[in-house]
Parts: structure tokens; sequence; C-alpha cells
């Protein structure tokens, strides 16, 4: 066959140039696209049809698993072959991709010259591929910062991208983390605080925040919200309000912050 065609799906800039950098250099590979999120990554898969989509999880508009699940029912003549790269190891988000069909799970941070064996054993190729002689590692700052650990939070509990809610629960734990006391002023500060940030209303921010949480319980995920916190928090018929929920998982993030 003639190059691999690939497709580098990551919201991390410095992520994506390096390997883009990386497999270019390499004869076997072509970088055919870069995509910072999920939505660009299918509009690029569809345009460019490339074998092989290096893809993230936590990424913004649309994740990495619902790329997988959009493409499990996408009418294609040729689907690519998917490989996740994400630092979210948790044997629940492994599982879970190679189920929705990724070929593999590699952890951030990665060797590059790894991750190109990987995609050459797709195609037979592990004994056709020339590595350069340096090995390269993509050494990505572990320190995730406030937004990812929240998205991942949010993941983990079923809580999808691209609604509202999502958006505007994540700012209002941010806001608790700079300053828990205003948990205690959610209607009079936090609730309006965010509306003006998204140009909407206080009362429109809040029911978007009911959503986000009715629809974790919906999707089932409370088992996954419990082993989060390594002990049961909520059974079936404990839904939290806004500002209990807002307030449990900022002041996990706080207490890891801390360690």
């Amino acid at each position: 066959m003639g190059k691999i065609r690939l497709l580098v799906v990551d919201d991390n800039s410095e992520l994506r140039q390096v390997i883009n950098e990386s497999f270019s250099r390499t004869a076997e590979f072509e970088v055919v696209g870069l995509a910072s999120n999920g939505l660009i990554a299918l509009d690029l898969i569809k345009q460019l049809q490339p074998d092989v989509v290096l893809l993230d999880i936590v990424m913004p508009q649309l994740d990495g698993f619902g790329v997988l699940d959009a493409l499990a029912d996408e009418q294609m003549d040729k689907k690519p072959e998917i490989i996740v790269m994400s630092a979210m190891v948790q044997e629940v988000f492994v599982r879970r991709a190679i189920e929705m069909g990724a070929k593999y799970y590699i952890a951030k941070p990665f060797d590059v010259d790894a991750l190109k064996c990987r995609v050459a054993e797709l195609f037979s190729m592990g004994k056709k591929l020339k590595i350069d002689a340096s090995t390269e590692y993509v050494q990505k700052d572990l320190k995730k910062t406030a937004d990812e650990k929240i998205s991942t939070v949010f993941i983990t509990i079923g809580i999808p991208a691209h609604i509202k809610g999502y958006h505007f629960l994540r700012e209002a734990v941010k806001m608790v983390m700079d300053n828990p006391d205003i948990i205690n002023r959610i209607t009079k500060e936090l609730y309006p605080g965010i509306a003006k940030r998204y140009n909407t209303s206080a009362s429109k921010v809040e029911r978007a925040i009911r959503h986000a949480i009715e629809v974790a319980w919906t999707r089932g995920k409370i088992e996954n919200i419990n082993h989060l916190f390594g002990y049961n928090v909520y059974g079936r018929n404990d839904k939290p309000t806004n500002g209990e929920f807002i307030a449990l998982i900022a002041d996990k993030l706080l207490l890891e912050r801390a360690v």
C-alpha cells in the first residue's frame, strides 16, 4: 500500500504539532489533517477519508467518545482505524474506548516512536517501518489544567460536552474552586456571574445545570460517581441539588490540588 494517511485530533496545539512533525519525517506516513475538537474531526474524516485517526478523549464541543459514537452510526465506504491517546488511563475509559471501536489506547505522555509502531502494526508494516534513531517523547505537563480535570470528571459521570449545562457547570465548579464561599450565594452571585459571562439569564443557567445533572442520573452513571469519590456518595434516588453537586466536585478537585 501507499503512505498511511493520518488525522491528528487533540485540543493541545503543541501536541498536535509535535505529532505532525514527527510523523511527517517518516516516509511511510502522511498527516492529512489536524483537528482541535471532535466536531472538526468528524467533518475532516468525511472530507479526507484518513486511514487512521489519532484521537484524544477530553476535548471541547465534542469529546473522543462522541466521535467514536458518531462514527459507529456513520455510513461510510471505509471507516478509519482509531487509536486513542489520552491521559485518562482508568480501566473504565480504556474498556469503553475499545468496545466503541478503538484499536489501541495509548496513555499520555507517550513515546512518539511507539505510537508510529502502533499505527504501522495496524497495516502489517512493523518490520518495514524506518524509525529515526533519536527517540522522541511527548512530554506534556502531567499537571492538568482545571478545565481538563473538570472535563475528566464530567466524562466519567456521563455529562456530554454538547449541552449548555456542561459549560455552565464547569464554570460554576471553577468559580467555587477559586472562591469556596460563593457556593453560599449561589442564586445571588454564582448564577448571575455565569450568566454575565455567557450573555444569558441566571434562571437559564440554573435550569441548564439542573438538566446536566439530570442527564448524568438518567444515563445511570451513579456507580461512576461513587467510584470517582471512592465511596458511595449517592444512590439512584439521592439526586443532589445544584449547589450540593457543584460543591462536591469543587471540594474533590481542591483536595487533589493540595496533595
